[in-house]
């Protein structure tokens, strides 16, 4: 037998290494490290880590994390590289090192992924948990940062499981401030069309903070180099020729296909599978057996388990494994092997006959089953499910498909539970007495099912199991309660995915329950209340809100009093009344003592001192809201929220760049599409008021998106929001007509929550475009600015804001009829000084200054204009600044008190403004509108420049004007 060897050096990778080492520098961040099987991102991480952890005036560059992706059939185990590195952690530093890096030292909250931290914190599961597990993690990989770098690797995501995915996303996303570094391989070959790693990939790879990095095959060089180094001696070019040509560069078949005695190691095998199988296949022959019992136990089998599944004892099975370990066809880790790589894996338990693949897999399962200590705590069940699964046996695969699913719920893998609960639906028709077997019905799985899918955010699956469930309820005549369980979840997901029906699902599950006041019926009426109050049928939610009320409060149950509470002061808002119920809600909350509660009132709290116009005051509910959500270890999840709340008062107040950022990492979060239209219309208004009008479009687009679903579901703020949107940047390009298309669809959408908060500043984007376009202003065929006044005729003003709001479509309305009034313009903008709103206050300004010249009063005019330019400034506002600096130039204000240069050809500066109008191709009427004087008047000065230009025409003046280049760029006639 021929002894072939690794290179110990690795070839071709420098470039890969050096990569890997400044993104180190520059943590935190994370590298995606991709490549076809065989092309050595193990070996690439391996020599990265010696780098890494090689000592340097003596201390290493960081410390070394690494955690791989299971394979397991189908079946990922949930968390399994987190488990991996929790495990390795606690070997390192010990449990009570772990604890010293956690809030309050209390590992419990880690106890989902390894059983050593002790029993849950919780034993319900929840997204609230799940979200606080995330956070868990993050803060403990981060404070391990904060002592040295830390790289943690996960290795073959292309295994991972949903879980895991979720997780690793999440840390991407939300690592900051802390050198670490977070690598991931993946196999590209793996990655088909539908692969649930694509989608990730594709999401992280746009962010600034992450790195791709693509393994490409060897050269034909590195080819002669990696033999070499293998050889210890320069080969033959004849034999780097066919060793290039036969292994297309693939460091993996290169050793395999190369003898240590510089030949080829075979004859030409047929198929990558023979090449692979090659090296085995001259092992002894009872190593080839035990490598082919180890095949079925995936990447990595524990010593313990092998040697039970094969029946040989400690000795025998350690001699017989050493050839292939010699070999590298497998390598020691830790307490088991792993294969030298997956691919000979795969390729072995591949040539397993059927009898044997069967019986295989039936010894796995039954070696479990008789001693599950083989395998760590967590992993039992899955394991099972998948060998009884490919042993074809449906009944224990049926029963430790049902166990798993219930040991993947408490570890708050909800996609995995989701997944083994579908295996258990599968094979219930093959297994008589399966209700026996689990001790739960056909109908208990689809609800379980159902569960797991809305806690994994599967909703469409979701639907389809709940409505099935449904059915059998039905069918059986089973009890109201449990009809009204299903009727609320599958209500609650199809409002997750704007699918229509939502409304009448809550609606049928509040009538079948019985009328007495039980805690069932309290939340589901909350339920009804919370949701149909997106509907234009607000009676009925204060009426279910209010029932939920008083069942609360007959019950005694505090928590579930605030949320009837919440529900219904969120009903029907209003801004200057409401101030004492929210008191009220306070107090109820904050004896509830739920963090759920607690951090729904810093949403309502800060989105109704918004509304009514108190910005600092919201900020700053916001920011304690995110405080909390921190304390409570959910601040980058359920905190997202709150980051809404906290940037709509930010963009208010004109502090752009602030809100930015925030927005920017809630969007980073990937939230539901419930709340991503608010972030994305956010940022669509700034851009647009910086004149960014192609960033703006494109959060338009992508709000649209989101809205293009059926009425049914859409929030005033999302709907009428995105409208809002499309209407400013129309008027932006000057695409006035598409601007009303955008007003129109609010003019008869009518009795939603938070009309008039929504409406308002809509009706005033419809007069700004009805006084850009006079009498051309129409919608539906009938002029709009009648139609828009009626709309706001019937708005109630509430709070401060919308009387601002109220004063600016005033305003807007008297232009549109001809009438520039600067009272109206100065009453909107006191009222937006009041509420601190720069943009507003500046635009108000401006309209103010504009109509103050054509009242005569220049003073009045250059003061407000001034203060305009000041605050357009500030906030960047392109657009409004250059609206400002034309209004100072046609008027012939001035900005400051100092001198400007004498302009020239002799003219005075009123001639030059008007010979750059002549040259604009403007008329004498058109020149006295800009300029605000009367068309004798530019006649006079239209035939001034002529003299003293020494022409005789108009096109003449203009001729000159161009090729002296007097003016920077002709402006489009208007």
């Amino acid at each position: 037998m021929s002894a072939r060897v690794m290179s110990p050096v690795l070839v071709g990778r420098s470039a890969e290494l050096g990569d890997l080492d400044e993104a180190l520098a520059a943590a935190p961040g994370a590298v995606l490290v991709g490549g076809e099987a065989g092309l050595g991102k193990t070996r690439l991480i391996r020599e990265f880590a010696r780098a890494v952890e090689r000592p340097v005036d003596g201390t290493p560059r960081g410390r070394l994390l690494v955690g791989g992706c299971l394979e397991l059939g189908s079946d990922g185990l949930p968390f399994a590289p987190f488990t991996t590195v929790l495990r390795g952690l606690v070997r390192d530093i010990g449990i009570d090192g772990v604890a010293e890096l956690l809030p309050r030292g209390d590992t419990r909250g880690l106890a989902r992924l390894l059983p050593e931290f002790g029993e849950p914190e919780s034993d319900t599961p929840s997204g609230e948990e799940r979200a606080r597990l995330f956070e868990l993690v993050l803060t403990l990989l981060e404070r391990l940062a904060e002592r040295q770098p830390l790289v943690l690797v996960i290795e073959d995501a292309h295994w991972a499981d949903r879980s895991t995915r979720d997780l690793l996303a999440f840390l991407i996303r939300n690592v900051i401030a802390t050198p670490l570094l977070i690598v991931v391989t993946y196999r590209v070959d793996e990655l088909h069309r539908t692969h649930p790693l694509r989608p990730l990939l594709a999401e992280l790879g746009r962010s600034d903070k992450v790195r791709r990095v693509e393994l490409a095959r060897l050269s034909r060089a590195e080819v002669a180099e990696l033999a070499a180094r293998i050889l210890g001696t320069e080969p033959q070019p004849q034999l780097v020729d066919k060793i290039h040509a036969r292994s297309e560069g693939n460091p993996l078949f290169i050793e395999a296909l190369l003898d240590s005695d510089g030949t080829l190691a075979s004859e030409i095998p047929e198929s990558l599978r023979d090449l692979l199988l090659a090296g085995v296949q001259r092992l002894p022959d009872e190593t080839q057996d035990v490598l082919r019992d180890a095949s079925g136990g995936g990447t990595r089998i524990e010593h313990a388990l092998l040697a039970a599944v094969s029946g040989l004892d400690d000795t025998t099975l350690t001699r017989v494994l050493r050839p292939a370990v010699a070999a590298n066809v497998l390598v020691v880790d830790g307490d088991g092997y792993a294969f030298r790589h997956a691919l000979i894996r795969e390729a072995l338990h591949d040539d397993l006959l059927p009898g044997e693949h069967t019986r295989l897999h039936t010894r796995y399962a039954q070696a479990l089953e008789n001693t599950p200590g083989l395998v760590p705590a967590g992993r039992l069940w899955i394991e099972l499910s998948h060998h009884w699964n490919a042993a074809h046996d449906a009944t224990w695969a049926l029963v430790s498909s049902s166990r798993a699913a219930g040991d993947a719920h408490k570890a708050l893998a909800y996609a995995e539970s989701l997944a083994m609960l579908s295996r258990v639906l599968e094979l219930w028709e093959r297994v008589p007495d399966a209700a026996e077997r689990i001790g739960a019905g056909h109908t208990d799985v689809l609800e379980d099912a159902a569960i797991a899918a809305d806690l994994a955010g599967e909703y469409e699956i979701g639907i389809r199991l709940a409505t099935a469930a449904l059915r059998e309820v039905e069918e059986s005549g089973g009890p109201s309660t449990r009809r009204a369980a299903l009727l609320e979840l599958r209500g609650r997901m199809r409002f997750e995915i704007a699918r229509p029906g939502f409304v009448e699902d809550l609606r049928e599950a509040v009538r079948c329950l019985p009328a007495e006041p039980t805690v069932i019926r309290a939340r589901t009426l909350a339920t009804l209340a919370q949701y149909v109050r997106l509907t234009t049928d607000t009676h009925e939610a204060r009426s279910a809100a209010i029932e939920s009320l008083e069942i609360a409060r007959a019950l005694g149950d505090v928590t579930a009093e605030a949320d009837a509470l919440i529900t219904l002061f969120c009903v029907d808002i209003d801004y200057d009344e409401d101030a004492q119920m929210l008191a009220e809600v306070d107090e109820v909350a904050l004896r509830s003592g739920s963090h759920r509660v607690l951090l729904r009132l810093a949403v309502i709290k800060s989105h109704f001192l918004e509304g009514r116009g108190l910005h600092e005051e919201a900020v700053e509910v916001a920011r304690r809201g995110m405080e909390q959500a921190k304390e409570f270890g959910v601040a980058r999840t359920k905190g997202t929220f709150l980051g809404i709340n906290l940037a709509e008062p930010l963009v208010s107040l004109g502090r752009w760049d602030e809100a930015f950022t925030v927005l920017d990492q809630a969007l980073e979060q990937d939230p539901a599409i419930t709340i991503r239209t608010s972030l994305l219309v956010l940022l669509g208004e700034v851009a647009t008021a910086r004149g960014e009008l192609a960033t703006a479009e494109a959060w338009l687009n992508a709000s649209d998106e989101i809205m293009d679903v059926t009425m049914e579901g859409r929030k005033t703020q999302d709907y009428f929001a995105t409208l809002r949107l499309k209407a400013r940047l129309r008027i932006a390009a000057g695409r006035y007509e598409e601007a009303l298309e955008a007003v129109r669809p609010v003019i008869p959408t009518t009795g939603l929550p938070d009309d008039s908060r929504y409406a308002w500043p809509v009706m005033v984007l419809g007069a700004t475009a009805c006084a850009a376009l006079g009498e051309r202003a129409m919608i539906n065929g009938e002029p709009a600015l009648p139609q828009i006044e009626a709309r706001a005729a019937g708005l109630k003003v509430l709070g401060p804001a919308q009387e601002a709001h109220r004063l600016t479509f005033l305003a807007e309305v008297s232009r549109a009829r001809g009438v520039n009034d600067r009272v109206a313009w100065d009453a909107a903008a006191a009222a937006w000084d009041e509420l601190g709103q720069s943009h507003s206050l500046a635009t108000a300004l401006t309209r103010a200054g504009e109509a103050s010249i054509l009242d005569g009063d220049r003073d009045g005019a250059a003061a407000r204009l001034r203060r305009a330019a000041d605050l357009a400034e500030r906030l960047k506002a392109g657009p409004l600044s250059a609206q400002i600096d034309d209004l100072f130039r046609r008027a012939r204000l001035t900005r400051t008190s100092g001198q400007t240069t004498a302009p020239p050809l002799g003219l005075t500066p009123r001639e030059l403004e008007v010979l750059r109008l002549v040259a604009d191709g403007q008329s004498n009427r058109e020149i006295a509108e800009m300029l605000f004087i009367s068309a004798k008047t530019a006649s006079v000065h239209v035939s001034n420049i002529l003299t003293k230009l020494d022409v005789t025409s108009r096109g003449e003046a203009a001729a000159t004007a161009h090729r002296l280049a007097l003016f920077p760029a002709p402006t489009l006639k208007r």
